[in-house]
């Protein structure tokens, strides 16, 4: 519990930063949908503010993604369900877009120099500790995005996330919450308990019994629907050894790669900025009177301390690190790179103020030799070979596979064996059968019923599998002598257990009513109260179920009249429960102990108001989903 507590006491506005770039990070292979040219149909409108499909597949696709890198490289993805993933998204759009609205008619704000400074020190965007745009244009390339659409949802989060801030970190508590919270948490409690354990020797069963529970029962006890399969599986790796590479495409494409190396320039700046509380001409004079300073001989980084309005450099002397073409605002990338290494620009208007911009240094490319990466252009160009090569025979076994009665004639035109699966049913088996995709084509009407060859079915990037049902076994009813001992095993656990708590329970009523002793009770089969004294909520040794029914007990009504409850456990055994005292901590909370239970009780509270806060959004909306 106290580790929940401090979990849930740190600052969380920096958690939401981080873990929205983490997340962004971590997805890849998105360019599919943002340069989809298909139909801008609406998902969804809310407020009369478009979700368009497209944003939607984004979502349902990054979703996934997300998933499967929780769930291990190992996971089935075909075992995610679209259309949950669909629904899970659409309301997150929708959410979003409603937080987006929020945040816009409360007027919150992210400066462009701010986005400028989170993604300088963005790590994934660094190498060797510095900003390389080289590597910022390849992580937000792989995302899907652009540099403008990546800016746009990066402030887009931040605003959401200052209004989560701002909400959630509104929450307080008193201090006799505090008080009432840290005597409930830090209670401890004396009990005993009383095992009676089920007897499964003593219970008797008849073969009619058995009988009758298996006739009402009947569909237990079906043997498993299976199918066996024959399928032919196409791999890429397979066309590696067959696809060759010329010399003057690898120069063409060393070329191409030694051409995106770029200039990397470290700029130190000092804005003003130009605001509602400030004019542009104001802004103007102002840095043109901190520019007259530096002439004077003042130190650049000192005057960036005292005057920059960018938060996110001013303190280190205006110091934005190393960066290349593209970064800045074209105004002030013009004059940076107009520049020598430690002069200072004139003053330089942009979308966010004025500057002045000081070069710090030049890093120049280190151009690799053609020969250091011929091996990775050699991979490269017999990759994408590779990969057009093996989209055209995929295509191509579909085709034939389609017309084809069997597997036997796309199997020899494409040179690949018939293989044949193990039997499996609806809830699949190992290897292969295992891949929700493959046991739901096994098990399609077409497949199934009418005999057809299946389309081509993805495994994996690199694997693709077209099968066809060999044998289809329904289900049949198994005959009593197979199943009879499962039965009588269960019957035989649940007779016990209802005999054990049925037993218990008359017991309990009787200490209830003070009708049978504390010690007479000790006496029923051989056992004996078991006592615990000053048990935590978390006391280890004792069952979960055992605690919880504890801590919900009344407390006693005084020493010699203790309060008693009954709880059956998993394996059917019941326990009686005597709660003898209830103990509350007589020292006073500590200074650093009040401040971590009321960090916790307010950011819980903090977060109940902003989930609230959410719901009303969401309740005065107009929604449309199509």
């Amino acid at each position: 519990m106290l580790q929940n507590i401090r979990d849930n006491s740190q600052g969380w506005i920096a958690k939401t930063i981080i873990g929205v770039i983490v997340v962004l990070m971590a997805l890849t292979g998105f360019d599919a949908i943002f340069n989809a040219t298909g139909s801008r149909q609406s998902a969804a409108d809310v407020n009369a503010e478009e979700i368009s499909q497209n944003e939607l597949s984004q979502a349902v696709e990054m979703q996934r993604r997300q998933l499967m890198q929780k769930l291990g490289k190992d996971f089935d993805a075909s075992l995610l369900d679209d259309k949950l993933l669909r629904e899970a998204a659409l309301k997150g759009l929708i959410e979003r877009k409603l937080l987006l609205q929020g945040a816009k008619d409360s007027d919150f704000a992210f400066s462009q120099p701010a986005i400028d400074q989170l993604v300088l020190q963005t790590p994934e965007f660094q190498v060797d500790g510095k900003f390389s745009s080289t590597r910022f244009d390849e992580v937000i390339r792989q995302m899907g995005y652009t540099r403008l659409q990546f800016r746009q949802m990066l402030e887009q989060e931040m605003l959401i996330g200052q209004l989560r801030a701002g909400l959630a970190g509104s929450g307080f508590v008193t201090d006799d919450e505090v008080q009432a919270f840290a005597r409930l948490e830090r209670q401890t409690r004396d009990f005993a308990t009383l095992t009676l354990q089920a007897d499964a020797k003593a219970v008797k069963l008849t073969d009619d019994e058995i009988k009758a529970y298996y006739d009402e029962n009947a569909k237990q006890f079906m043997s498993p629907e299976q199918v066996v399969l024959e399928y032919l599986e196409l791999k890429k790796e397979a066309f590696f050894d067959k696809v060759e590479v010329k010399d003057e495409d690898l120069q063409a494409l060393y070329q191409k790669e030694v051409s995106n190396l770029a200039e990397q320039r470290q700029a130190a700046h000092i804005l003003v900025e130009i605001n509602d509380k400030q004019t542009d001409e104001q802004a103007k004079t102002k840095i043109e009177e901190v520019k007259k300073r530096l002439a004077q001989g003042e130190d650049f980084a000192v005057l960036a301390k005292e005057f920059s309005q960018d938060p996110g450099s001013a303190a280190n002397g205006g110091d934005l690190g190393y960066a290349g073409p593209g970064v800045y605002d074209p105004a002030f990338e013009e004059a940076l790179y107009a520049l020598q290494k430690n002069e200072v620009s004139a003053p330089v208007r942009s979308t966010y103020g004025w500057h002045l911009i000081k070069l710090l240094g030049v890093q120049a490319p280190e151009v690799p030799s053609f020969a250091s990466l011929k091996d990775k252009l050699t991979r490269d160009l017999k990759t994408q070979q590779v990969e057009q090569r093996f989209v055209e025979v995929t295509k191509e076994l579909e085709s034939s596979a389609f017309e084809a009665s069997d597997l036997a004639q796309p199997a020899q035109e494409q040179g690949l064996v018939v293989k044949t699966s193990a039997p499996f049913g609806r809830d699949g088996g190992e290897g292969l059968t295992a891949n929700r995709q493959v046991i739901q084509a096994a098990f399609s009407p077409e497949v199934l019923e009418e005999g057809a060859n299946s389309g081509a079915i993805e495994l994996d990037p690199d694997t693709v599998v077209i099968l066809r049902a060999k044998e289809h076994k329904k289900p049949e009813q198994l005959p009593l002598e197979q199943v009879v001992a499962s039965i009588r095993e269960h019957l035989t656990q649940v007779r016990a257990s209802e005999a054990v708590e049925a037993k218990g329970q008359a017991l309990l009523s009787a200490l209830r009513e003070g009708k049978t002793p504390v010690a007479q009770a000790q006496a029923q089969d051989g056992q004996a109260w078991k006592v615990v004294e000053a048990a935590t909520r978390s006391q280890e040794g004792v069952e979960p179920v055992v605690l919880q029914a504890l801590f919900r007990m009344p407390k006693p009504e005084g020493a010699d009249k203790p309060s008693f409850a009954g709880v059956t456990l998993g394996n059917g055994d019941y326990v009686l429960l005597q709660l003898k005292g209830v103990s509350e901590p007589e020292e006073a909370l500590s200074d650093e102990e009040k401040g971590m239970y009321r960090r916790f009780l307010a950011s819980r509270s903090g977060q109940q108001d902003f989930a609230a806060f959410r719901n009303q959004l969401e309740a005065k909306a107009k929604i449309e989903r199509f």
